[in-house]
């Protein structure tokens, strides 16, 4: 039978009276769970119970503490909401720590490997495979011997040897934003085989490197921290970053000390090529040397700078009340285009108790104190006696040693729960225990209040953006471009929090400033996800509901309809800016070879077509359905480079029954598209004849004339698509005659005797379609040189075809040469009838019935461009058996490949199109059965219910 406190009730109500005891008996908690969780990071440093991945995997310890759940932000296909993933449990953590209570996850830099720490120091590890919640076991727990001095009180993954694009600010210079990009080089240490690695430091004060061969075998290197006593050795905080100049360590002991090291890791041999990998035996062995550098007493913590609110109190705050309950170290500014790198602070969260006495005036503080100190280089400076002393060097010098500087300590009238470094280190995010979240400058610790100078930008929350209050949760954490977070209360449940902006309205009152700032920080925001090669679902689901009708919410229910635009116009705008920043010019009618290597023209692409995507029953908007269109013509191109390049070389890695088949199925795809964009420019050319010879009819009837088809062939990043697969098909068609027949067997001569088939009966000839484009190009050039556009005047229309889905007037000859001289010049060499009676309404283009009907009963294999089948019957019941498919996050589409690929050409192939983990579109792969309808059903909060993920 339970206590009768242990139900938590009022004493007082047992009498009928408030306050009619005075019992002195502590309040209730103001957040539950709050006590225990300040006790656990009190304890221990490493304690993080849910982690956000680069790649957009959430990964959160479940409340019986046995178990990891994956979960992820996804699309609902049904309407095109973003929601968070129904959870996943990730099945091998469970045996691999022996029902051990997990502490700690920790995803690696490029957020594809996850660190799963239990409370006895047990380390596994993790690798998404094919689909967010899709994720391998890389390291067995078992290889650690698991006591309680092993406890893991801080940890950090070696960085990787790549070099990323990243934007300082954004500047407003002469009434237009500019974006300030850089290259940043990356930071070491590094594995030199590329290859996964993390740094440990345990309980006892041991340093621990777990690292992985190239034969993917996984070792280990340790060693001990020297510290001045044994009681310095039960460290209860450690923190890590990596600088140039090796790795920062700083730790606190269980005796209050804080001791800062540096940590250097040489590799033999420091470089690696893939051909050593035949040599077993030959692999890089790693060693440490520790520096240990300085050493701060516990009697400066927390003795001074108490700040104005609490200058009034006679007495300090005594360690003795307050207790470490977090330890950072931040490195320098990195985000800076000259190169410089500021020296790293330490950062350390000081908490009372929950429950102070109120007969102790020294209890009377503030419940969390930020202390910070700034790690300076200065010369040593010896006695004047060492001088007289005789040096075998002329010129020796002293080298410089580091000093702690304590800067100004931060009252925080709440607890902190939680401390972030986000938007690559531009803005320190602090959580605290009423779930409210105060951004700080990272370079001064000033807190911004969005009321900043709105003509510099340099993150989200200087630019006014916010996370408004909500239902509190404990630990927490945030997307990959920080304007996004998910909260895990102490009963397990989660909480998806979006940050909102109220675009310069105030009160009515419309501010075109701080709408522009605004604007430009979420362009900045995406563009540093781009270079940085993160997930960016997070950008494209704040831009989805601040400018989008119906979405914009804020504490004062703000709309953009206050303002002088429409949510179009808005998107448009924000569109605008990112073509800009990244910059992408959109004029290819040149140097139509940049198109296959650009990165961030897919980017691009991807959010322009996903900020009109409103559900797969629902027809895309002209400005979403073009870029849609110019990925999927991107896929295909790439595609059959690769396959005729290999075929030209003579490899049979192209032969491959499964590359095979994904040619065949993009072959179908991309004929009969270019059957439906002939289609539709005859019909417009039987429907403008009457008005052809009389220019300002014909300009108006263009003006109310929504082509897909006519905007893809006037834009010139899609025509040039366009002949890039038409030159792919011909090495298609001409490999099949230079193939060595034995190398054509079985699955693989069958598919390649189809896709010959296939071009060899399509109404309209490779050459021909070639042709048609060749006078396209005509007609556009002749349009621009006639109305005087050079090179530098041609990207502003192109990008108008582009991003506003509108004829610029500048084209508006080219449509009358292609319709009144290219289409009819075409008719007798292609079979009219057989493109028209085409069915093209597997293609999802199309505005008519047949199509709309389609796409609600089939689904089409985004990758092979092939249908998948549809769920077959159990029995007379109506149950249906389950299909396992991919299903894309950001734009729903499918893939039927639920595994890895079967052969290892067919992996490579896959991996060089870069779509083991994502779609054409960019966006993630979720792993799901689908048993019934497509999406499933949702409840009130976004949560899946019902759609069988896996």
């Amino acid at each position: 039978m339970p206590l009768i406190m242990e139900d938590g009730i009022n004493v007082d109500d047992l009498f009928g009276e408030s306050n009619s005891l005075e019992l002195g008996l502590p309040p209730a908690s103001p957040t539950k769970g709050l006590a225990q969780y300040l006790d656990e990071m009190r304890l221990l440093g490493c304690c993080q119970k849910i982690a956000w991945s680069r790649l957009g995997c959430i990964a959160s310890i479940s409340t019986d503490g046995l178990r990891v759940i994956v979960r992820y932000l996804q699309c609902r296909p049904s309407d095109g909401k973003w929601v968070l993933g129904e959870e996943s449990p990730l099945v091998p953590v469970l045996e691999a720590h022996n029902g051990n209570q997990l502490a700690h996850l920790s995803w690696n830099e490029t957020g594809s490997e996850l660190a799963v720490v239990d409370c006895s120091g047990r380390i596994s590890i993790y690798s998404i495979s094919i689909a967010l919640n899709s994720i391998t076991g890389l390291r067995q727990a078992s290889f650690d011997s698991g006591d309680d001095g092993s406890q893991v009180v801080g940890m950090m993954w070696l960085n990787s040897q790549r070099y990323i694009h990243s934007f300082h600010q954004a500047a407003k210079v002469n009434g237009r934003w500019a974006y300030s990009p850089f290259r940043r080089r990356p930071v070491g240490p590094f594995h030199p085989a590329n290859k996964g690695a993390l740094v440990c430091v345990t309980r006892t004060g041991q340093i621990k490197l777990i690292y992985q061969n190239p034969d993917s075998k996984w070792a280990e290197l340790a060693a001990e921290l020297k510290n001045t006593g044994y009681s310095d050795r039960l460290l209860t905080h450690a923190s890590m970053t990596a600088t140039q100049a090796g790795i920062l360590l700083a730790t606190y002991s269980a005796c209050q000390k804080m001791c800062l090291y540096r940590v250097h890791i040489t590799w033999n041999p420091p470089q690696w090529e893939p051909t050593q990998a035949k040599q077993p035996g030959q692999f890089p062995i790693p060693s440490f040397r520790l520096i240990h550098c300085k050493v701060d007493m516990p009697s400066t913590i927390l003795n001074f700078n108490r700040g104005p609110d609490h200058s009034d109190l006679s007495s300090p705050f005594l360690n003795n009340v307050y207790s470490l309950t977090r330890l950072e170290i931040m490195p320098g500014q990195v985000d800076s285009p000259a190169g410089s790198t500021p020296s790293p602070w330490i950062l350390a969260i000081f908490s009372k108790p929950l429950h102070a006495s109120h007969d102790y005036p020294e209890q009377h503080g503030p419940p969390s104190v930020m202390v910070r100190w700034h790690l300076d280089s200065a010369p040593q400076n010896l006695h004047p006696k060492f001088d007289e002393v005789a040096s075998k060097k002329s010129n020796a010098q002293a080298k410089p040693q580091m000093e702690l500087r304590r800067l100004d300590d931060i009252h925080c009238d709440k607890y902190i729960v939680s401390t972030e470094l986000v938007e690559y280190g531009t803005a320190l995010a602090v959580t605290h225990d009423d779930s409210s979240i105060t951004c700080y400058d990272a370079r001064n610790m000033v807190a911004f209040s969005g009321k900043d100078d709105s003509s510099t930008v340099t993150c989200l929350a200087q630019a006014g953006f916010h996370y408004p209050i909500e239902q509190s949760g404990l630990h927490i954490t945030f997307s990959p471009n920080a304007c996004v977070a998910v909260t895990l209360d102490s009963d397990g449940q989660t909480q998806l929090r979006t940050m909102e902006h109220s675009f310069g309205s105030t009160d009515g009152i419309y501010d075109e400033n701080k709408f522009s700032a605004a604007v430009a920080a979420l362009t900045l925001a995406f563009s540093r996800g781009c270079g940085g090669e993160s997930n960016t679902d997070d950008v494209l689901m704040v831009a989805l509901r601040q400018l989008s009708p119906g979405e914009c919410t804020g504490p004062d229910k703000y709309r953009i309809s206050i303002m002088l635009m429409t949510f179009e116009e808005a998107q448009t705008t924000f569109i605008s800016e990112v073509y800009r920043a990244l910059p992408v010019n959109c004029n290819f009618t040149a140097e139509q070879d940049k198109l296959m290597s650009h990165p961030y023209i897919p980017r691009c692409l991807s959010l322009q077509a996903g900020l009109g995507f409103k559900g797969r029953s629902r027809h895309r908007n002209l400005a979403s359905a073009v870029p849609w269109a110019i990925l999927q013509l991107r896929h295909a191109s790439v595609l059959f480079a690769y396959f005729f390049q290999y075929n030209k070389g003579g490899q049979t890695e192209s032969h491959d029954p499964d590359v095979l088949r994904m040619v065949l199925g993009n072959t179908k795809w991309t004929l009969d598209f270019s059957h439906f964009l002939l289609n539709e420019i005859f019909d417009m050319a039987d429907e403008f004849e009457d008005v052809l010879n009389d220019s300002e009819a014909f300009t108006q009837k263009l003006k109310t004339t929504n082509s897909l088809p006519l905007l893809i062939l006037l834009s010139s990043m899609s025509r040039a698509f366009l002949r890039f697969i038409c030159r792919g098909l011909r090495g298609v068609h001409a490999g099949f005659a230079s193939a060595n027949p034995a190398s054509l067997l079985g699955d693989s001569r069958i598919y390649y005797t189809e896709i010959c088939q296939t071009l060899e009966s399509s109404p309209v000839r490779i050459d021909v379609y070639e042709k048609f484009l060749a006078g396209v190009d005509s007609a556009v050039k002749h349009a621009y040189q006639g109305a005087g556009f050079g090179d530098a005047e041609r990207p502003g229309p192109e990008k108008e075809l582009l991003v506003n889905a509108r004829i610029p007037p500048v084209l508006t000859t080219a449509v009358v040469t292609l319709l009144r001289q290219t289409v009819p010049a075409l008719k007798s060499e292609i079979n009219r009838m057989a493109i028209y009676l085409g069915d093209y309404s597997w293609l999802g283009f199309g505005n008519d019935r047949r199509t709309a009907l389609y796409r609600k009963q089939r689904e089409v294999d985004i990758l092979k461009k092939c249908p998948l089948r549809p769920p077959l019957p159990l029995g007379n019941d109506g149950r249906v058996a389950p299909l396992k498919k991919r299903r894309c996050a950001r734009c729903c589409e499918v893939s039927g490949d639920t595994n890895l690929p079967r052969s290892l050409l067919s992996f490579k192939m896959i991996a060089k199109l870069g779509l083991l983990r994502s779609c054409l579109c960019g966006g993630m792969w979720i792993l799901q059965t689908d048993a019934g309808e497509l999406g499933g059903t949702h409840n009130e909060n976004g949560m899946g219910v019902g759609n069988g993920h896996t």
